[in-house]
């Protein structure tokens, strides 16, 4: 059966009809709406789904923010913000004519990152590094969602109690500085107004202040994942999203990891699925796979 997957992301929306096998037949993408509304979502969800419909019998949606009893909410505002309660599900089904389920996107990816090792593992973190920081926990082999859809919600724990204060009110959050949006942000001089992708760009070339900016955010997911691996005792962690995947980050965050004492190391691996792994996690759980 044909499952169309959702992503919905705070730079960009995309949709892909997946079989049984995790086959992507055909995929679209879509910005997302810079007016950060419910009529604003709901128009683009609508453009970007309809040539996807023909042959589809489910929609599975991953979502940026929380989703809890199919209605989603943007903890971090300056990514999705406007939605305080939107009813992620009801709209899609309305849309599609078809069943839907939902779960956040960051979850799904760890679903399905979990789905793809190779090795036996109980106990996973995912993190995705993007706009924002997201992660998805595994535990027992099973996904952890959380009575209210908060589990896994890592890149909201704080990295710097002086630090920048985050879009979802707190202090110092990892996504505050570690994120892309982070990441650009606290650029100053001649890299200021940059976007991360410039910036990442600029240190490859050797730009001072534009490696010291990308190595900060290395450095904060490295003390992250130790801080996840005293927690969770996780076996291994696994990287995603457009900062986590861009080129040499991992090797840094890996580094820096390296520098913790021993019991808060863990093995890094980058998400087997690249950029699809939320769209893959949502059919999963469309399917009720948990392994």
């Amino acid at each position: 059966m044909t499952t169309l997957a959702i992503d919905i992301g705070g730079t960009k929306l995309a949709a892909a009809q997946v079989g049984d096998n995790l086959q992507i037949v055909s995929r679209r993408e879509l910005p997302t709406p810079a007016s950060h509304t419910p009529q604003a979502l709901a128009g683009a969800l609508k453009s970007l789904i309809q040539p996807l419909l023909p042959g589809a019998v489910r929609i599975a949606v991953a979502s940026t923010g929380i989703i809890h009893q199919g209605v989603l909410t943007a903890i971090n505002p300056a990514n999705l913000g406007g939605l305080a309660a939107f009813p992620l599900v009801e709209t899609l089904s309305a849309l599609s004519g078809l069943p839907c389920v939902a779960l956040n996107d960051a979850q799904a990816a760890a679903l399905a990152e979990f789905h793809a090792l190779r090795v036996p593992v109980q106990e996973m973190v995912f993190i995705t590094v993007s706009t924002g920081v997201g992660g998805g926990l595994v535990s027992g082999g099973k996904l952890l969602i959380g009575p209210g859809g908060l589990a896994g919600h890592i890149g909201h724990t704080q990295a710097d109690p002086h630090g920048p204060r985050c879009g979802c009110g707190r202090i110092g959050c990892v996504e505050a500085i570690a994120s892309g949006r982070g990441i650009a942000a606290a650029a100053s001089g001649n890299l200021q107004g940059l976007d991360c992708k410039t910036i990442f760009s600029r240190a490859a070339w050797g730009d001072s202040q534009a490696c010291e900016l990308v190595a900060h955010s290395a450095r904060t997911l490295a003390a992250l994942i130790a801080d996840v691996k005293a927690l969770t005792d996780c076996e291994c962690a696994v990287v995603g999203g457009s900062v986590g995947l861009a080129e040499g980050y991992l090797a840094q965050v890996r580094g820096f990891l390296a520098e913790q004492p021993a019991a808060f190391q863990t093995p890094l691996r980058a998400a087997h699925y690249r950029h699809d792994a939320g769209l893959l996690g949502a059919a999963l759980w469309a399917q009720g796979v948990t392994r």
